[in-house]
């Protein structure tokens, strides 16, 4: 099985980023690889980078737009692979056969593949895993502590994937991965058991952390209801105060 995989990147201003993320999607064995990336109109040569790499690059395009996950909707529009895997500017593959070893290690046809991911620093040197640990099971109600899988290392069917809901403007994200989830057969949302890719700290949300929450807070109440996001919240607050208390640094 070698479905088309539509790898998007959205970047802006971001082209020393930008040039890892092209070179580790040039050097994926795997060939059925669709490589999308949608530029805001950069003005740093992330234009002159994206034309040089025509042999790996299938679409792009290059003008201002709203915001980040505005550009990443103009990404869906213009992919048409039968998967989809956002890695934008500075993320990568965890290897060089990570989609090879997808698709011929995991069972076909499923919906959803998913799998862990490393946290890097600027150079590109491993910090770690993410704190979240990866479920088993990836379900709906994996999210009610929060993103439990990074959208770096998902592979979602494209025929089930909605839009960006941009009037979140840090957590989209969150809510776009849970929605798919939501709408995938249960039966074909697979765990790979393989690092996917190796997300470069420093995202949106870290740096918008009071806002992120407040966000999380609003997408958690449509999809689970006010009484269960509450008490989550509860939840994960007293989970958080409990470890700095062990840390000693309360």
């Amino acid at each position: 099985m070698t479905p088309v995989v539509s790898v998007i990147t959205v970047c802006f201003n971001a082209a020393r980023d930008l040039q890892k993320t092209i070179e580790s999607v040039r050097k994926q064995s795997y060939n059925n690889i669709e490589y999308v990336i949608v530029d805001g109109g950069s003005q740093d040569g992330s234009r002159e980078l994206i034309a040089a790499s025509g042999d790996v690059v299938s679409k792009w395009v290059s003008r201002s737009d709203k915001g980040l996950y505005y550009a990443m909707n103009d990404g869906l529009d213009m992919a048409s692979g039968e998967y989809v895997l956002f890695l934008n500017a500075g993320d990568v593959f965890f290897e060089c056969s990570t989609l090879e070893k997808i698709f011929s290690l995991s069972p076909s046809d499923m919906d959803i593949y998913y799998g862990d991911t490393m946290i890097c620093d600027s150079s590109g040197k491993s910090v770690g895993r993410r704190r979240l640990k990866l479920p088993v099971q990836l379900s709906a109600k994996s999210f009610r502590w929060g993103m439990s899988v990074c959208h770096q290392s998902v592979l979602i069917r494209r025929s089930i994937c909605s839009h960006y809901d941009t009037a979140y403007r840090i957590t989209a994200d969150y809510d776009w991965v849970l929605s798919a989830i939501e709408r995938a057969d249960q039966n074909k949302i697979c765990n790979t058991g393989l690092f996917v890719s190796c997300f470069q700290q420093g995202g949106l949300s870290s740096r918008h952390i009071k806002k992120a929450n407040l966000e999380r807070f609003v997408i958690m109440k449509k999809h689970y209801g006010l009484v269960q996001s509450l008490w989550f919240n509860f939840l994960m607050v007293f989970r958080l105060l409990f470890t700095y208390c062990k840390l000693g640094r309360i």
